[in-house]
């Protein structure tokens, strides 16, 4: 019976990030098929992990374990605070070292031309360099330079990239933004003005891409720090309830698409 190619759109959000792994779960449990992903910043690193191949229950252990000293490696401020290398080798392991082109499922990772404001797709070449061009927060991470281009984070230029998704071929695209602006946030130092600036000026953008996506799910997680890599569980969490919420939409809208295509 045909069927229609579903696309996840991963957005970015640090450590809130993690609800895409909740949300993932539950798609999973429920039989809605991911045919491809595309994802920014946080969003491309949990589309590598789950394209490389590790499942769920994994994914969820290293996302406990996970913690802000195993991927800071402070360098002398002149383009960012973090060098990368250390984040990139942890990538590179838990990807097995793998390229762009061999994961289960067709990944776009997004990235953000300093120079030109143009979004840069990767979908082949190491997965590594990919993802730690696309997380690199603008005055936090050192950019990476590549092919004569500026990279920085991919949500700049497009934090949840449903667009992508759907000229990697999707017919349904479901996004998942974990990016609410905390009100009254705790501003106290660097990273807290970088991020919540990032925030603010994506607001109108999303909104956006909501009406662009066929179904958004947006799990309420911006009560917990995007940088503090605390509070996994109950992010994860937080994400697979949310998605458990549109369940029947998604399940709808793919019933609708077979009805009108002869599936």
């Amino acid at each position: 019976m045909k069927r229609p190619k579903i696309g996840l759109a991963l957005g970015s959000g640090g450590a809130r990030g993690f609800a895409h792994l909740g949300a993932i779960r539950v798609l999973k449990e429920e039989g809605v098929p991911i045919d491809l992903i595309a994802g920014s910043s946080m969003g491309a690193m949990v589309a590598c992990f789950y394209g490389a191949g590790l499942d769920i229950t994994k994914l969820y252990k290293l996302a406990s374990a996970f913690r802000r000293k195993y991927y800071l490696d402070f360098t002398v401020p002149k383009m960012g605070f973090i060098a990368g290398n250390r984040v990139k080798e942890l990538i590179r392991i838990f990807t097995h070292g793998k390229k762009m082109e061999e994961l289960d499922i067709p990944v776009s990772v997004v990235a953000t031309d300093l120079l030109s404001g143009e979004k840069v797709i990767f979908k082949e070449g190491p997965i590594d360099e990919a993802v730690r061009a696309s997380i690199s927060i603008p005055g936090i991470f050192v950019p990476v330079r590549r092919n004569g281009r500026i990279l920085v984070d991919g949500g700049v230029a497009d934090r949840i990239p449903v667009s992508v998704a759907r000229e990697m071929g999707a017919d349904i695209v479901i996004g998942i933004d974990v990016s609410h602006v905390k009100a009254n946030a705790e501003i106290s130092s660097i990273y807290d003005v970088i991020m919540q600036s990032i925030d603010i000026m994506q607001m109108e953008l999303v909104s956006h891409r909501k009406v662009a996506s066929d179904i958004m799910i947006q799990p309420r997680v911006e009560m917990f720090s995007s940088r503090a890599f605390t509070n996994i569980e109950e992010i994860i969490q937080i994400g697979e309830q949310e998605a458990r919420r549109h369940i029947s939409e998604i399940k709808k809208a793919i019933e609708e698409w077979k009805e009108s295509n002869g599936g």
